[in-house]
């Protein structure tokens, strides 16, 4: 079992390895829609592997510090499940990585970069954290204006959302979507540029059995080839189903980082959860070895 410390991340936290993405007709001809989903790097021939980091990362509302010197790492070609109760800091440090929110000090970074500072960011970053769709406009419209914020064709639009199962209702309006179908389109809206990174809050929120199985499956297969995942929820036991990494953060701070197998040992996650986020350990101002809870 490992921790991240500040002293374990370089001052850049950007790899140097590279990743060459499937042809279209490597993808399987057969299955749900997740056998049909665009990957990473669809659009170029090769993208580099991003590392995301945040690095003594503080954020202050006034009085209320939402987050205190909070480092960790999500790695290229791996799921990074992102964890921790309400009001912790998941959404706060999403939104600084993703160039929504400024920090107090600190950095997150996304391949050593800030994310204003990344040539055509949506091409190497795809973010879900809020359903802003306009409820009267079609799904078609929604994607066609991501691809051109993207520099993208917007003829793309209508060839991702097949991709997603969402074809036949393309041309109807979000308001009518099911929850599962809105959670479809936003990942097909996140992945239109073909980026090299996914960065999801709730993915599987709203999402039948199929459909989880599918995300699963998605997202397994974009880190598999390189891609970088990182994804917050609150379903710890589909968490625990698809992560590789773990980071669970509590009141702004890292309470612990690593491989998810490491960090829960023979144990549960749901029960591992529950002893670093409510650990009356006076060392908990630091990341917890959570292994010394079940030894």
């Amino acid at each position: 079992m490992y921790v991240v410390t500040p002293g374990q991340l370089g001052s850049s936290g950007s790899s140097t390895a590279r990743f060459t993405p499937p042809a279209d007709d490597d993808y399987p001809s057969r299955g749900g829609w997740w056998n049909h989903a665009p990957q990473n790097g669809h659009h170029d021939k090769e993208r580099t592997m991003a590392t995301l980091s945040f690095h003594q990362l503080t954020k202050r509302y006034g009085d209320v510090l939402a987050l205190d010197g909070f480092t960790a790492v999500a790695m290229p070609g791996r799921i990074t499940a992102f964890v921790g109760p309400n009001g912790a800091g998941k959404s706060t440090s999403m939104r600084i990585l993703l160039g929504l929110a400024e920090p107090t000090s600190g950095t997150a970074t996304i391949d050593g970069l800030p994310y204003r500072d990344l040539p055509y960011p949506t091409r190497v970053v795809g973010a879900v954290l809020d359903q802003g769709f306009h409820p009267n406009r079609s799904a078609l419209n929604h994607v066609r204006i991501a691809a051109r914020q993207a520099g993208m064709s917007p003829d793309r639009a209508a060839e991702v959302l097949g991709h997603f199962g969402l074809a036949a209702a393309a041309r109807r309006r979000v308001g009518g979507y099911s929850l599962g179908m809105r959670q479809r389109l936003a990942l097909a809206s996140a992945v239109v540029a073909g980026p090299s990174v996914l960065v999801l809050d709730e993915p599987l929120n709203g999402l039948d059995p199929d459909g989880i199985r599918g995300m699963r499956q998605y997202l397994r297969s974009f880190a598999d080839q390189g891609g970088t995942v990182l994804l917050s929820s609150h379903l710890l036991s589909e968490v625990e189903a698809v992560a590789d990494d773990l980071i669970v953060i509590n009141g702004g701070k890292l309470a612990a980082a690593g491989p998810l197998a490491d960090l829960v040992g023979d144990a549960d996650l749901e029960s591992v959860f529950h002893a670093v986020t409510h650990s009356t350990d006076p060392r908990h101002n630091h990341p917890t070895d959570i292994q010394g809870a079940w030894s």
